[in-house]
Parts: structure tokens; C-alpha cells; sequence
């Protein structure tokens, strides 16, 4: 597996990491503890380092299982996870909390949670309007000198929030939704405020919620309790419409014997040295599908190709729920 830096923090993790949420929420059903635990070591044994999880998958059971299952492979793997969801210890949730207090308590009970001594990224899960982000990055800051927390890192952030928290505590990482069909971040100057300051980027959905799979058209049926159900993006009209940037990648793929989510993937990596994807599965065989993305080479030609053909495409649907939308930092 390819190694990558999220830009100069020095954390080095595997080209492609994992995205644990879908393992127990979200995507309907989660996985079954055997299955997901499989699928955990399986990666792992292939070379992906790099594991993400938060606090409020679940909340807390993401955690307690990536904990568990990684807890073997503990000195070969990085694990990320988020603060920043007003959670009370029934599940029950109050909003957003960032108060430098709740972050100290939090942290304690992720430690345990993913069995470790110290978290390797600690990411803000979305940005508290309530609280300054210097005490924010302050707190995180005291906690890696404690040696509690090992990178600190922001999730849904925008270009002024990054810049003010990097300027208290370095930031190594910024997590935030990026693919063929969500591009936001190239436009609202996040990538640039990464790359200015040296910063990582993970981007999450990076096959688009499934869709940029092709294993998603405007006849699939999505159970009651996936959000995809409730997001603007898949409702029937909506994916009928956006069809065309499947086709665009099953064409891509045709040429280069790939399968879409593997170019969608390799779009991804092409874009910038210090962009490591982290994909989500339930299932072995489309872990090794994503890990082959690695080994797709696209050529300035094709992606010329590809930004030509995507710029005739206009995406229909909001990326998520208004509700959640609003959580973001804009």
C-alpha cells in the first residue's frame, strides 16, 4: 500500500483509509459484530492504516468496536476519531458541545472506548458557534502535550475557522465531504487554506454515499432508516438526474479496465499529494475493490477528460438534509 503525509504534520497513513461510521449506523443496518470485525482486520492485513470513527456513530458503539478490533494491531494502525456532539452517556443528544470541559471529559472516554493511551488524530466533528475555536484548539493543544492526544484535526470547517485554529494549535487534518459530485471544497477555499498551511485532507463520501459506485440508479429501494432515504441527492428524480456522472465514470472505467468507484477514487488521489480518501464498507470484496483504486493510474490526459465531461454536468439535490447542512461551517 501507498503511504501518504497529510501535509507537514508527519503523520504518514496508507493512500486510502477506512471510514468505520457505516459499520454500525447510518447506512440502514450495520454490520454484524463478526462481519465487521472481519472487514476491520481485512483492511489492516492489506494495508490500510489509517481508521476513522467518532464519538456519535452510534454513538460510542463505532468506537467500542474499532477499539476492539484493532486493539491487535495497535502499533500498526492510526486511529481518528471526533468530539463535538452534545452527548449524554444514555445516547440521548443536546446539540453541539465544544466547551473545553466537555472536550477533557470526552476524550477520557474515548481512550477507553478504542482501548489506546493516546488518540492519534482528534478531529472537532463539527464547529460549536458557541465556543471560540482558539479554545477549542487550546484545549486540544493542552491534551497533546499531555500526551493524551497525538494530531489535532477539523471536520466541516471553513477556510477562516481552519486558519484561526491552525494559527493556536497546528492542525493536521481536515475531513470534510469531497468527490466527483460534491466539489465544494474547491470553491469555498478550503483545499487552498489546506495546501497554504500545509494540512492534510480526508475527504468522507468519496464514492458519494454508494452512488458513485453504480451500484445505486433511481430504482434501487434505500430502507426507511439509511440517510440516503431522507437526502436531497437520492431522492428517484434526483438520482435519475445525476446518472450522468455514473456514466461518466463507467466510461472511464471501461477504458482503463477498472470498475467507476475505482476511478472515482483514483480521481481523488490525483488531485493532491496530501488527499488520502476514506472509503466505508460492510464487505471484503469491495474493500479490495476501493484498495485497487490505488494501482489506477489516470493520466493528465484522462483527467482533462474527466473535468471536461463533469463540467456539462450539473449535479441536482442537496449533498445532505438541510438539518445537517446547517452543522456545517460556511
Amino acid at each position: 500500500m501507498q503511504q501518504r503525509e497529510l501535509g507537514n504534520s508527519g503523520l504518514k497513513v496508507s493512500a486510502l483509509g477506512y471510514g468505520a461510521m457505516g459499520l454500525t449506523a447510518v447506512y440502514g443496518s450495520g454490520a454484524s459484530h463478526q462481519d465487521a470485525t472481519r472487514v476491520l482486520h481485512a483492511a489492516v492485513e492489506r494495508g490500510v492504516t489509517l481508521f476513522d470513527t467518532a464519538e456519535a456513530y452510534g454513538p460510542f458503539t463505532n468506537e467500542e468496536l474499532v477499539g476492539e478490533a484493532l486493539a491487535p494491531y495497535r502499533d500498526r494502525v492510526v486511529i481518528a476519531t471526533k468530539f463535538g456532539f452534545g452527548i449524554h452517556p444514555d445516547g440521548s443528544r443536546y446539540g453541539l458541545d465544544s466547551r473545553p470541559e466537555h472536550i477533557r471529559e470526552v476524550v477520557e472516554a474515548m481512550r477507553g472506548r478504542l482501548k489506546v493511551e493516546t488518540i492519534d488524530l482528534l478531529y472537532q466533528h463539527r464547529v460549536d458557534p458557541n465556543v471560540p475555536i482558539e479554545d477549542v484548539a487550546g484545549t486540544v493543544g493542552e491534551l497533546i502535550r499531555e500526551g493524551k492526544v497525538k494530531h489535532f484535526g477539523l471536520s466541516e470547517a471553513g477556510a477562516g475557522t481552519i486558519r484561526r485554529a491552525h494559527a493556536v494549535q497546528p492542525v493536521a487534518a481536515v475531513q470534510s465531504e469531497y468527490s466527483l459530485w460534491t466539489r465544494d471544497v474547491e470553491h469555498n477555499g478550503v483545499l487552498a487554506t489546506c495546501e497554504e498551511l500545509g494540512i492534510g485532507f480526508v475527504p468522507f463520501s468519496p464514492l458519494g454515499a454508494g452512488f458513485l459506485t453504480g451500484k445505486i440508479d433511481a430504482q434501487t429501494k434505500l430502507d426507511p432508516t439509511d440517510f440516503r432515504a431522507v437526502s436531497p441527492r437520492f431522492t428517484p428524480e434526483a438520482r435519475e438526474a445525476n446518472q450522468g456522472v455514473v456514466d461518466l465514470l463507467n466510461r472511464i472505467a471501461g477504458e482503463k479496465g477498472a470498475t467507476p468507484a475505482q476511478i472515482a477514487l483514483a480521481w481523488l488521489l490525483a488531485q493532491k499529494p496530501w488527499i488520502v480518501p476514506i472509503p466505508g464498507t460492510k464487505k471484503v470484496e469491495r474493500l479490495e475493490e476501493n484498495l485497487g483504486a490505488v494501482g489506477v493510474h489516470l493520466t493528465p490526459d484522462d483527467l482533462r477528460e474527466i473535468e471536461e465531461a463533469a463540467r456539462e454536468i450539473t449535479v441536482q439535490g442537496a449533498r445532505l438534509p438541510e438539518g445537517v447542512l446547517e452543522l456545517t461551517d460556511r
